[in-house]
């Protein structure tokens, strides 16, 4: 028990700047008072105490502000930030090194009985502040998932979700297997034609391994890939955003070269005016374009 509250303690200096010694964790921190709770209302439950489970559960959520089923399963070194209005349901798995932000919840759409109606999240997962995973799927190792998304859908490894509803962004630098090549293969190009930009280089570095037990006075050794806070990573934009960019960038481009074509024709001597009787029809479009281009000394003829 007192190695799993170190490693919990020893997580939170590490990824929290705002911590500021052990004892101000222990004494401070919802998210590890939360999982110290958890981990005896888990043993009730495994013990089939199943109401005296709920009621430190209970308690656990008015001292805390975090409500986790006694019958879900947490891992090592999982990391609950801030922690107020997260709900982890009854068949939710939360692997080890995982990071949860306020507001998250991991919740279910069924209403069967005994069925896995919660997702499972591997080692690493990053859940951005309040996020909704629901359903019984599974988020994959390293995955993160963006602020405020929704979602309703497996998650590849090491991938990032954003949006309502979320929508999966392929990792554009990852480590892959032969196998593997061909779907990564289909996902540039649909980058190449506009689709979305593909972002994430956390894939390419594993979180880590680590001697997980403290014995001798020996301390655990762990290897981390570069923490992203919030489930923010670099170039992992929302491809519906880039779009939307993109159609506003091409919109100033067309005004700029608009713009261009006025100065043009009045450094020409035509104005927009001259233009809009049947004199227009006299204009050599392919002569203005050379104009604006300095391809021609800067006269218009009036002969066709």
């Amino acid at each position: 028990m007192f190695t799993r509250l170190r490693e919990d303690i020893a997580t939170i200096r590490e990824r929290d700047p705002a911590a500021r010694s052990a004892w101000e964790v222990l004494t401070c921190y919802p998210g590890l008072h939360a999982l110290v709770l958890h981990r005896l209302a888990h043993a009730c439950w495994q013990g089939r105490r199943r109401w005296l489970a709920r009621f430190v559960s209970q308690m656990a959520r008015f001292m805390t502000g975090i409500e986790i089923h006694p019958g879900a399963t947490v891992g090592r070194r999982v990391f609950i930030d801030h922690g107020m209005g997260v709900v982890v349901g009854e068949t939710a798995q939360i692997g080890d090194d995982c990071t949860i932000y306020q507001g998250v919840t991991l919740g279910g759409t069924s209403l069967t009985r005994g069925a896995k109606r919660h997702p499972t999240l591997e080692r690493g997962v990053i859940v951005g502040a309040g996020a909704k995973v629901l359903g019984g799927f599974t988020i994959g190792a390293d995955a993160k998932i963006g602020s405020n998304a929704v979602v309703t859908k497996p998650v590849p490894a090491g991938g990032t979700a954003v949006g309502n509803p979320a929508r999966v962004i392929v990792p554009a630098a990852a480590s892959v297997s032969a196998a593997s090549v061909p779907a990564m293969a289909t996902a540039v190009g649909a980058s190449a034609n506009g689709s979305a930009s593909a972002a994430c280089n956390t894939a390419a570095n594993e979180r880590a391994a680590s001697n997980d037990a403290v014995r001798g006075g020996n301390k655990r050794v762990t290897e981390r890939s570069d923490f992203c806070a919030y489930g923010i990573t670099p170039n992992a934009d929302d491809p519906v955003s880039l779009a939307i960019h993109g159609l506003i960038d091409h919109a100033a481009t067309q005004a700029k070269r608009i713009d261009e074509i006025v100065v043009a024709l009045e450094r020409l001597g035509t104005s927009l005016e001259g233009l809009q009787g049947a004199d227009a029809a006299l204009l050599d479009l392919r002569r203005l374009s050379a104009a604006i281009a300095g391809k021609v000394d800067g006269t218009v003829t009036e002969e066709r």
